[in-house]
């Protein structure tokens, strides 16, 4: 004889919307795995693939994984920072002037070196499940 058993919560706002936190935060858990995974890849990606002079700026890479109400974001960051204001690694990217009038170009190194640690992070998010992929 199957017997089952039937449970009803009522609940105020307060839970239910604590409920729904939980259950997406929940959600975007089961990717953080392969998130991480690609945050150490990438790091590591971008290290090798940093125009080298003193080595600061290959191993200032680093990634940040946040959770939110739009799901999860995997972020990767470079603090090597001159004067408060001037980001190596986004000036040997897209260029910058040389403060006496000449210009350095940039060389696409970023984006190279991330384009397959996007592609696997993509294949693997696609097989665990329900995701929507935003544009890189």
């Amino acid at each position: 004889m199957n017997e089952y058993v039937h449970i009803e919560v009522k609940s105020d706002d307060k839970v239910e919307k604590r409920l729904k936190e939980m259950a997406l935060y929940m959600k975007n858990l089961k990717y953080i795995h392969y998130m991480t995974e690609a945050g150490n890849k990438g790091v590591a990606a971008l290290q090798a693939a940093t125009p080298k002079r003193t080595g600061a700026t290959a191993d200032a890479w680093t990634y940040e994984i946040r959770i939110d109400d739009e799901g999860a974001t995997l972020s990767f960051l470079n603090n090597n920072v001159v004067k408060d204001w001037f980001n190596v690694a986004l000036a040997l990217q897209y260029g910058h002037g040389t403060g006496t009038g000449g210009y350095v170009p940039g060389i696409d190194y970023i984006n190279p070196a991330l384009h397959p640690i996007f592609d696997e992070l993509q294949a693997h998010l696609v097989k665990v499940g329900d995701i929507t992929w935003g544009t890189m």
